[in-house]
């Protein structure tokens, strides 16, 4: 996601598995991180995409916040 004056900004895409709201996932990763690294926005998803190897395809949750 892009910030008219920093450029990209954090983002995060979690599986919805519980009871855990936006605000919560906000408030522990604002515990966690530096202040420019706080989520902007989260994203619940049924599946995170990965390769056949394992590995999380980023480019694939790019084009979902482009969509």
């Amino acid at each position: 996601q892009q910030h008219e004056e920093t450029g990209e900004v954090p983002v995060a895409f979690v599986v919805k598995s519980s009871e855990i709201s936006e605000q919560e996932i906000k408030e522990y990763v604002a515990k966690q991180v530096i202040f420019y690294k706080k989520i902007h926005r989260v994203y619940f998803v049924d599946a995170i995409p990965k390769s056949p190897s394992g590995k999380i395809l980023r480019k694939d949750l790019r084009s979902r916040l482009a969509a």
